[in-house]
């Protein structure tokens, strides 16, 4: 297995931006993933494990450990029991395409949104009420101590909307194996259909290059202590709305989305440090009209403290 040293991380994540990693691997199969994780424990490295960029915002200082960025990419298809099975490194338009060609239908209510097997089940994808976990038959996941692979079944993720076992880092998914519908040709053709739809609705509203999609998280119900037309609000792009930012603010080379306001789109040239700054605006904008502090969704990496406004015990908006 090749540990390569000091790999730049910017070409491989949507915003474009941020450091190198110190060392970073490319496992193939389960031994080479083991290995590398071994590699890691022997090095008292930090773990990062990376799929394709589509949702994190990397350090300017990069990530002073092993990045591993899985190259588990083979797919099985058992289509009389309706299962598939999917390395983490499977990008997910390929998975859907692939199973839409088999006549299995089911994921393509994820069509249009990017990433990996593995980054998705990390935060269990969502798109109007369906989650990914919805399909979930199996997994197998590797210890991040031991490096011991071991199969788990769905209750072990305790999936939620945005949350998964796996952000707690100490198990990184190996493969999933999905329980889809088998259809005749005539359904799966319908099913493309409402794929390629879906896919130009999102292509119209959000954009598309250079963004990790929604920023922010929506808020809880319990985070909010006010109504609004007799009803909380949970949902950040209201919040963001109000404040104005859309396709208005930007700092350096970071801007708002013209099509969404929890969307940031990097422009060439752009710093991590450029991102962090202009969502910090945002935080603090919304914390003076609302007395709330958004939170990101986008996972940040490499980060020696973090960088973004938090809540403190008082509830007033901190560093």
């Amino acid at each position: 297995m090749n540990i390569e040293k000091n790999i730049s991380l910017a070409d491989k994540n949507w915003f474009g931006t941020g450091g190198v990693a110190r060392f970073f691997s490319q496992p193939r199969d389960d031994q080479e993933f083991e290995q590398a994780i071994s590699f890691a424990k022997e090095n008292n490295l930090p773990i990062f494990v990376l799929g394709h960029g589509a949702n994190i915002l990397v350090s300017d200082n990069g990530f002073d450990g092993l990045v591993i960025a899985p190259k588990l990419e083979q797919v099985s298809i058992d289509y009389s029991k309706g299962l598939v099975t999917a390395g983490a490194g499977v990008g997910m338009p390929h998975l859907i395409k692939t199973c839409l060609d088999k006549n299995l239908i089911g994921l393509e209510e994820f069509s249009g949104i990017p990433g990996t097997v593995g980054g998705s089940m990390y935060i269990n994808i969502h798109y109007f009420e369906f989650l990914l976990s919805n399909f979930l038959s199996s997994a197998r996941i590797i210890d991040a101590q031991s490096g011991q692979i071991m199969r788990v079944d769905p209750a072990w993720f305790c999936f939620g909307y945005n949350t998964s076992t796996l952000q707690a880092g100490k198990f990184y998914l190996v493969d999933a194996t999905f329980k889809l519908s088998p259809v005749n040709s005539l359904e799966a053709a319908f099913a493309r259909g409402r794929s390629i739809e879906m896919m130009r609705h999102r292509a119209a509203r959000y954009p598309v290059a250079r963004t990790c999609g929604s920023f922010f998280r929506n808020f809880h119900v319990d985070e909010i202590p006010f109504l609004i037309n007799d009803k909380k609000i949970q949902f950040i792009a209201y919040y963001l709305d109000k404040i104005g930012v859309k396709g208005a603010l930007r700092v350096g080379n970071a801007i708002v989305s013209h099509q969404h306001a929890n969307m940031i789109v990097t422009l060439e040239g752009a710093t991590s440090n450029d991102v962090v700054a202009l969502v910090r605006e945002m935080q603090r904008r919304v914390f003076e009209q609302f007395g709330l502090v958004p939170e990101p969704e986008c996972r940040l990496i490499g980060f020696d403290q973090y960088p973004l406004l938090k809540h403190d015990l008082m509830g007033r908006a901190q560093v």
